[in-house]
């Protein structure tokens, strides 16, 4: 750890940093687990930019909700110093119940439009939140543009994908008033769950960390914990004892909302996560 963090983070906390170690994790900067001289262990995330909005989405989680996420104690663009929270990296099959009964809660938080009041960050890159209110479709709007075409247009204009990917996506975005439908409200969501940003210990889940957070459609959180294997079938069967998952979901839907982290994910690493992309569009015929 530089020197000029340390002595920020002893700064911030009125003790002095007596160790640090790497820890993994994040596309952003770099993570290390401190020990203060006063026994209080923190996790800090430097050297990256724009911390200040995880910092803040975080924050926006611990207030508006009741799932657990790390104390913010430094919140700067280029440094976030967090409470460190114990647990295993994943959500253990043991913890699935616990983990289905926050993130209904968390689903029950509504607000008047989707979107949120400013743009967060979905794995370092900018996620676009101004609402896209079109009369009827309201969701189907603001999927359409802030997600799948702003998203598919940043994968070609970095050169992770062909133009031909973008028109496709257009193509299928024309079709979503088909596909998909408007929930009864915009709901909190975390935004980028799976098993990388849950901890869990003793049962239970610990922590929800690195989220990119703003009011959407609670299946596309859904499909995402389905895209990487976050949870099996016994936390679906549980969320779904508190909030309904509509038919159609498991069969149509979640793929349909995967192609937005597949995107993401084609941004930031390209490769075979373009193919799989590729994939849901000729599954949908486009």
């Amino acid at each position: 750890m530089a020197r000029s963090v340390g002595e920020r983070i002893a700064t911030a906390r009125g003790s002095e940093v007596v160790s640090s170690r790497p820890l993994s994790g994040g596309c952003v900067g770099q993570v290390a687990l401190v020990v203060l001289a006063s026994g209080e262990q923190l996790v800090a995330k430097s050297g990256g930019t724009a911390l200040d909005t995880e910092g803040w989405m975080l924050r926006v989680l611990a207030e508006r909700s009741r799932l657990p996420v790390p104390e913010v104690y430094v919140s700067d663009p280029d440094l976030l110093v967090m409470g460190y929270i114990p647990g295993e990296t994943g959500c253990r099959p043991e913890a699935e119940t616990h983990a289905a009964e926050l993130l209904a809660d968390l689903h029950g938080v509504t607000a008047g439009s989707f979107g949120f009041e400013r743009d967060t960050l979905i794995g370092g890159l900018r996620q676009p939140n101004e609402p896209a209110n079109e009369a009827g479709s309201y969701w189907i709007g603001f999927f359409r543009e802030r997600r799948l075409l702003y998203m598919a247009g940043e994968c070609v204009r970095a050169g992770r994908a062909p133009g031909a990917l973008l028109d496709r996506v257009r193509a299928l975005a024309e079709r979503l008033p088909e596909l998909i439908d408007e929930p009864e409200a915009p709901a909190l969501l975390h935004g980028d769950l799976w098993g990388g940003n849950i901890l869990s210990a003793g049962g239970r889940v610990t922590g929800f960390i690195d989220p990119a957070v703003y009011y959407g459609h609670p299946e596309i959180e859904l499909a995402f914990t389905t895209l990487l294997s976050t949870f099996s079938p016994e936390f679906y069967e549980a969320y779904a004892s508190r909030r309904p998952i509509r038919d159609g979901f498991f069969e149509t839907r979640r793929d349909l909302y995967n192609l937005y982290p597949l995107l993401v994910h084609t941004r930031l690493f390209g490769g075979a996560y373009l193919a799989q992309a590729e994939q849901t569009l000729s599954r949908f015929g486009v």
